[in-house]
């Protein structure tokens, strides 16, 4: 394993979680200087509930995804899968409600138990769908997924439409959920922390302290090893994509309870992306082999806490800088674990005419990034421009000294 990554059962944190923890604090404390409110500061414990329900609810989504990829997977699914067992849980609900409630209001206690045992059922059924498409009909991971990815979605929409017609004479795409039950639960934000702290205990035990953890590991770093070595890969892989679509479908119970509302056409879109950036950035290869809980869950929390982080700078329309933030996150988390084998192969960053052509295509995107980002920023409106040009201009100068420096190294060889 390289530095990105303990050993299983070690205990001190590997250089990117440090990292992470000085990212979260630097990134903690700059938002709360720049932000004109000091919204951090004068306001800590309202920001940190915030944070935390966040956190939380990608985590759990999170550590699903980082053993998927430890394995030496891909599962693009996960969003669908909340919104897939999130609707799975409601319509059962539907089911033990009186006919006549439509707020779902009146479901009692073995109403909640059999809907939230039918939403975990259903992540543990795609999960085995997944391992299927994939060992036996032999579909590579990412096609696999991605069928589900889109088809789950269309599903859950289909049963509720039916669902509702049957039950109560008119169909809806969407479900409210107003039982007592998942009121506490969204109420009580210590009941989504102990979960996902009990599955972070439990997922660090499978990959550290058990024989199927080194499997998992094993199969990541070479699956051909593994198989001839004796592991059962097929099973492995059974688990780890279980595992994966069965934290997801937890993850759409709180989602539901969250919003109070089943909606399979919106609910945690994007959210599959998230899960996979934040288990990059915490350290996990997208090679397979590598990769931590505490990793994981530091991801989770810095990509959450940027997030907020411009939703407090960019006090209107924050929501479109979301995706390129987090791309920008992964893309840089990748290449900074990627940076030690880059500079000990002595491969250049910028190779040839295609490596100074992507210079100014980076520049430029820089600076126009912090040119509409800046605009709705209070202390710096009325000067983005200059600053957006300022940014390109020195990303620019930056990247072309790399360039240059990497051309005379390579003179010299």
């Amino acid at each position: 394993m390289n530095s990105t990554s303990a050993r299983p059962g070690q205990w001190a944190l590997p250089l990117n979680e440090l990292a992470l923890v000085l990212a979260i604090v630097l990134v903690f404390v700059a938002t709360g200087l720049a932000d004109r409110n000091h919204t951090y500061f004068t306001n800590f414990q309202a920001s940190f509930v915030i944070i935390l329900r966040n956190t939380v609810l990608l985590g759990i989504i999170a550590l699903g995804a980082a053993v998927v990829i430890i394995a030496g997977g891909i599962d693009l699914s996960a969003g669908s899968m909340v919104a897939f067992s999130a609707t799975t849980c409601a319509l059962i609900l539907v089911l033990f409600a009186e006919p006549t409630d439509k707020r779902l209001m009146t479901v009692g206690t073995l109403g909640v138990v059999c809907a939230i045992a039918g939403a975990i059922v259903s992540g543990f059924l795609v999960g085995t769908l997944h391992t299927w498409l994939i060992t036996s009909i032999r579909l590579p991971p990412f096609v696999a997924t991605l069928a589900t990815l889109v088809g789950l979605r269309s599903f859950a929409r289909a049963m509720c439409e039916f669902i509702t017609t049957q039950r109560w004479g008119s169909q809806y795409q969407q479900v409210n959920v107003n039982t007592p039950a998942f009121i506490y639960i969204k109420e009580n934000l210590w009941v989504a922390t102990t979960v996902f702290a009990v599955l972070a205990v439990v997922t660090w035990l499978i990959l550290s302290r058990t024989v199927l953890g080194r499997h998992i590991y094993a199969l990541g770093g070479n699956e051909q090893a593994a198989r001839l070595s004796g592991i059962r890969t097929d099973n492995v892989k059974w688990f780890a994509y279980c595992f994966g679509a069965m934290t997801a479908a937890i993850a759409g119970i709180f989602a539901m309870a969250d919003g109070s509302v089943a909606q399979p056409v919106n609910l945690a879109r994007g959210y599959e992306l998230n899960a996979i950036a934040a288990a990059v950035v915490g350290g996990c290869s997208l090679q397979g082999g590598v990769g931590t809980v505490t990793g994981t869950i530091l991801g989770a929390l810095f990509l959450r806490l940027v997030i907020d982080a411009v939703a407090k700078l960019i006090k209107a329309g924050a929501d479109v800088y979301e995706g390129m933030i987090v791309g920008a996150v992964v893309v840089l988390a990748v290449t900074l674990t990627q940076f030690r084998q880059l500079v000990q192969s002595g491969r250049e960053f910028f190779p040839g005419v295609r490596g100074a052509l992507a210079i100014p295509t980076l520049a430029i995107t820089t600076g126009l990034l912090a040119m509409m980002g800046s605009a709705n920023i209070e202390m710096l409106k009325g000067r983005s421009v200059v600053f957006g040009t300022a940014v390109g201009l020195v990303a620019f100068f930056v990247l072309a000294l790399v360039k240059l420096v990497e051309s005379k190294r390579q003179r010299r060889i």
